[in-house]
């Protein structure tokens, strides 16, 4: 398995995963958007995405977004999407797109990661808890949706 951040050249197979990923979220299939997204935040430099690739054939991806910490004074990324094929799941692939992240947040000298994931998501949870990863407590998340 090789892990590399994605480039133009590899954006149709990306594109297809994406739209994989937005299905499961139960959102229509769109690969035309989906391509039109990501070629937007490759262009913009709006996000980090690594993709997976086995064979030759790319099986999984996961975005970063970038933001920062007022308090201490230095970067975050928020890892927003993290998606395994369905032949590639069991494989590793997941964890290691994840060891990925951390290498590069902390290449950046980030003040933490972040994530979020569905309380149903417990095979998720598992992982994230496996890789270091913990329930932050001391703090509520709010959100408002348009």
């Amino acid at each position: 398995m090789e892990i590399e951040q994605l480039t133009e050249n590899r954006l149709e197979e990306t594109s297809k995963l994406l739209d994989e990923y937005r299905q499961f979220y139960e959102q229509p299939s769109d690969v035309v958007a989906a391509k039109h997204f990501l070629q937007h935040r490759l262009v913009n430099k709006d996000s980090i995405i690594f993709i997976a690739i086995i064979e030759h054939v790319t099986v999984g991806f996961v975005q970063l977004y970038p933001t920062f910490s007022t308090v201490g004074l230095k970067r975050a990324y928020i890892l927003n999407d993290l998606y395994v094929s369905p032949i590639a799941r069991q494989k590793g692939v997941a964890q290691a797109l994840i060891e990925q992240c951390f290498t590069f947040c902390e290449a950046q000298n980030a003040r933490y990661i972040t994530l979020e994931t569905a309380i149903s998501n417990v095979q998720a949870q598992q992982l994230y808890e496996k890789v270091g990863m913990h329930i932050e407590d001391s703090v509520l998340h709010y959100i408002k949706y348009w």
